[in-house]
This record gives C-alpha cells, structure tokens and sequence, in this order.
C-alpha cells in the first residue's frame, strides 16, 4: 500500500488519476483520436481502409507520446525543484 490512505469506497481508476494525471490526459487523447478518425472516415469515405488505419495508428501514437513526454518532463522538474529546495 502507497503511503497515501484512500477511501474504501474509491474506484481504483479515480486513485490511480490522482496518483498520475498524465495516463487519463493519454487515454482521452487516444480515444478522442480514434473518434475523430472514425468520423472523418464515415463523412470522407474517399481513403481505403489500410491507409486510414495506419493514420489513426500514428495519431494516437503521437498523442500518448507527447504526453508521456510532456509527463517525465514534469516529474523531472519536480524532483529538480525538490532537491534545490523552490
């Protein structure tokens, strides 16, 4: 157990955002990915099916790893912070 006591009746998902917001901002952007490129493919319809899946894989590939970036670069500068004392 994580020194920080939780509450029972708390979803093991909500503990887990609070613990590391940045996996529930990559799952978002992954599904609201996927979302988009399902729609843009309903509405267009002019891609083949190959072309759009590999689109959509890398759209949401590059959103997860921006914000794993975004992520370690802030838990970096928190540790940095901690030990300078700001």
């Amino acid at each position: 157990m994580s020194a920080v006591e939780y509450d029972k009746g708390e979803l093991k998902c909500m503990r887990k955002a609070k613990e590391n917001p940045f996996v529930a901002i990559r799952m978002a952007g992954f599904f609201t990915t996927v979302g988009y490129r399902l729609f843009k493919l309903k509405i267009c319809g002019c891609m083949t099916m190959s072309v759009h899946l590999k689109d959509m894989g890398v759209m949401a590939q590059g959103f997860v790893m921006g914000a794993m970036t975004i992520g370690i670069q802030h838990d970096v500068f928190e540790k940095y912070r901690h030990e300078i004392g700001i």
